[in-house]
């Protein structure tokens, strides 16, 4: 079965992100809860995840697994992402504001559309 479009969308920007949190790790670091450990490696670790979950995705083989691998971590990001959102609420750069708080809810079929893809 072919990827869904929303999927397809989720491995590109899986792809992009992961480059992105390989090359400059530090474009991340705001974005992350001072709750969560070893932060640097995080970033790397989640650029690594999320370029395993692209490759995954596009290959029918793996998509099973990678499918829900990657709905959870995006489950695993989310709170970064709010973490941004917040951050950004704090600024002066409105489309900044509106752009991480309209990032929220289009998580949620992106979770729907790649755990379905492992299905």
């Amino acid at each position: 079965m072919p990827l869904s479009r929303t999927a397809r969308g989720v491995a590109v920007a899986f792809t992009v992100s992961g480059v992105v949190h390989l090359v400059r790790p530090q474009t991340f670091a705001p974005a992350m809860p001072s709750w969560v450990p070893a932060h640097r490696e995080v970033i790397l670790a989640s650029g690594v995840a999320e370029l395993a979950c692209a490759a995954g995705l596009a290959s029918p083989r793996t998509r099973g697994v990678a499918g829900k691998a990657s709905a959870l971590l995006l489950l695993a990001v989310f709170p970064g992402n709010v973490q941004m959102a917040l951050d950004a609420q704090k600024g002066r750069n409105t489309p900044w504001k509106v752009g991480t708080l309209a990032r929220l809810p289009l998580q949620w079929p992106m979770i729907r559309a790649t755990w379905n893809a492992g299905r």
